[in-house]
C-alpha cells in the first residue's frame, strides 16, 4: 500500500496564503508610503524627528559620524528617556555618571557620551574638550591593540573621560590662580575701585568653578561608596555572561527538542492538529525556564561582584579632583585673608580720621577761647586795664597758657581712653 505523500500546494489553507501575500503587500507598499512615493501628496511625519549628530567609536579605535534620534538611542543602549536628557546640549546639568544594564551614561563638563561594552557614542560638538576626547580615545585604542591591558573597553573610555575632566578643571584652576594672585597683592598694597571690581569678578568665577569641581568630586565619591552602582558598570563581563547564558539556553533547548522528538517518534502517532498546538506550549515552557534561569544567574553573580578594579580607578581620580578642590579652597582662604587685611586697613584709616576730627575739635575750642577774649576786649567800656598797656599783654599770656593746658588735658584724656595710640 502506497504511503501518503505530502499534501499538494493546493491543500495549503487559503487563509495562510492570504496573510502572507497581505504581509508582503503591506511591507512593500508601507516602505514606499513612508518614503512618500506611494502618495505624493502625503507629508512625512516623524521621520528623523529629533535626530542629532553623534560620533561612534568602536573598540578598535575607528570612528564615524552618524545621525541618531532619541528612540534609536533608547533601543540601542536600553536607556530610559530621562538619561538622554543629561546629554542634551540645550540643558545644563551637573556632572553625572550613571551605570545602567547595557551602558554607562557620562556627563562630565563638556564630555557627554554613552559607553557600552563595544562602542562609545559621543555627542558631536565643536567644543575642544569633546574633539580632544575623541582623538585621544582613538589614539589609545589603536596603540593598545597589540598591548596587554587588563582594563575592559568601558573602563578605558570612562578613565579617559575622568582624566580629561580632571585635567581641564585643574588647568582652569591654575589659570585662575595666575590671574587672581597678582590682583590680590596689588589690592592689599593699594585699595582702589578698579581692583575691588576685579576681585569681585574673580570671586564669582571662583565660586562657580568650586561648585563644578565639588560636584565631580561628590559624584566620584558617591560611586566609590556604592558597590551596586560600580557593579552595574562592568558591561563587558555582563555581556559575556549574557552570551554564555544564551548559548547554554540554546544548547538546552536543542537537547530538549531532540529528546521530545525521540519520545514522540517512539510513542503512538498523534494527529497533526495536536502536534502543531503542542509546539508553542513547549516553546513557552522553555522560555519560562530560560528566563527564570537567567534571572537567578544574574542575581547570584551580581551579589558577589568584585569591584576592586573600578574602585581603584575611581580612587586615583578622586585624589586628583580632591587636590584641585583643595587649591580652590586655599585660594578662597587667601581671598578672605586679603579681605580681612583690607578691612583692617580701612578701620585704621577710619581711626585716623576720627583722631584728626578730635584734634580739630580741640583746636577749635582753644581758638574759641581767644575769640571770646578778643570779643570781651573789643567792647566799648571803660576799665583800668586799658590804662596800662602791659596789663593787656599779661591777659594774652594767661589766656594762651590756659588754652595750652586745656589742650594738653584733652590729649591726656583721649590717650587714657585709648583713642590715640601711645
Amino acid at each position: 500500500m502506497a504511503q501518503p505523500g505530502p499534501p499538494p500546494s493546493s491543500t495549503v489553507p487559503e487563509t495562510m496564503t492570504f496573510l502572507n501575500s497581505a504581509r508582503y503587500y503591506s511591507d512593500l507598499h508601507g516602505v514606499h508610503n513612508t518614503r512618500g512615493s506611494g502618495f505624493p501628496g502625503l507629508k512625512k511625519r516623524g521621520h528623523n524627528l529629533g535626530s542629532r549628530s553623534w560620533i561612534l567609536i568602536d573598540s578598535k579605535g575607528n570612528s564615524k559620524v552618524v545621525e541618531l534620534d532619541k528612540f534609536t538611542l533608547m533601543r540601542r543602549c536600553s536607556l530610559p528617556s530621562r538619561d538622554l536628557r543629561l546629554l542634551d546640549p540645550l540643558f545644563i546639568y551637573p556632572s553625572t555618571i550613571l551605570g545602567r544594564e547595557k551602558a554607562i551614561v557620562v556627563s562630565l563638563e563638556q564630555i557627554r557620551c554613552i559607553i557600552t561594552a563595544d562602542e562609545v557614542i559621543l555627542k558631536n560638538s565643536l567644543d575642544g574638550s569633546a574633539l580632544q576626547y575623541k582623538s585621544e580615545l582613538c589614539k589609545r585604542l589603536e596603540t593598545s591593540k597589540d598591548q596587554y591591558d587588563d582594563l575592559p573597553f568601558e573602563f578605558r573610555a570612562l578613565e579617559l573621560a575622568l582624566e580629561s575632566t580632571c585635567m581641564s578643571l585643574d588647568a582652569q584652576v591654575k589659570e585662575l590662580e595666575k590671574e587672581i594672585y597678582p590682583v590680590l597683592d596689588e589690592l592689599a598694597s593699594s585699595i582702589s575701585t578698579s581692583n575691588l571690581e576685579r576681585v569681585r569678578r574673580f570671586k564669582g568665577h571662583l565660586l562657580a568653578l568650586t561648585q563644578r569641581v565639588q560636584k565631580v568630586c561628590d559624584e566620584i565619591e558617591h560611586l566609590m561608596d556604592d558597590d551596586g552602582d560600580m557593579a552595574e558598570m562592568y558591561l563587558t563581563e555582563k555581556k559575556e555572561r549574557r552570551d554564555d547564558l544564551t548559548n547554554n539556553d540554546v544548547c538546552d533547548q536543542t537537547i530538549t527538542t531532540k529528546e521530545n522528538v525521540n519520545v514522540v517518534s517512539k510513542s503512538a502517532p498523534v494527529s497533526p492538529v495536536g502536534s502543531y498546538s503542542g509546539v508553542p506550549k513547549l516553546q513557552r515552557a522553555l522560555s519560562n525556564i530560560s528566563s527564570s534561569k537567567h534571572g537567578s544567574f544574574l542575581s547570584s553573580s551580581s551579589g558577589g561582584e568584585n569591584v576592586d578594579q573600578l574602585e581603584m580607578l575611581l580612587e586615583a581620580y578622586f585624589v586628583v579632583i580632591d587636590n584641585t578642590l583643595n587649591k580652590l579652597l586655599s585660594l578662597k582662604e587667601y581671598i578672605e585673608d586679603t579681605e580681612d587685611l583690607i578691612n583692617i586697613n580701612l578701620g585704621n584709616v577710619q581711626n585716623q580720621l576720627i583722631q584728626f576730627e578730635l584734634l580739630l575739635t580741640a583746636a577749635t575750642f582753644v581758638a574759641t577761647i581767644f575769640t571770646v577774649v578778643t570779643a570781651v576786649f573789643g567792647m566799648n567800656f571803660d576799665d583800668t586795664v586799658f590804662e596800662n598797656a602791659s596789663t593787656f599783654n599779661w591777659v594774652l599770656i594767661i589766656t594762651g597758657v590756659s588754652c595750652g593746658l586745656l589742650y594738653l588735658a584733652f590729649l591726656i584724656y583721649f590717650r587714657h581712653k585709648k583713642v590715640f595710640p601711645l
